[in-house]
């Protein structure tokens, strides 16, 4: 039973630091959310599937294509 309580308490924390960083962002955006901005993630060099931009190109992901 205290493993549970343990379990739910950190979920609950962790669920609540997200909402917490969402309200604080302006208009509830992440900055930076496209995987190809990342080289672990995009090893290939592919475009965003987002956007549509390259690597080279990731300053700011808006989903403008």
């Amino acid at each position: 039973m205290e493993l549970l309580l343990i379990t739910l308490a950190l979920l609950a924390l962790s669920v609540a630091g997200i909402a917490i960083k969402i309200w604080a962002k302006k208009d509830g955006k992440f900055a930076g959310t496209c995987a190809s901005q990342s080289p672990f993630l995009n090893k290939s060099g592919e475009a965003c599937g987002m956007c549509g931009k390259m690597p080279e190109e990731m300053g700011d992901c808006s989903v403008e294509k």
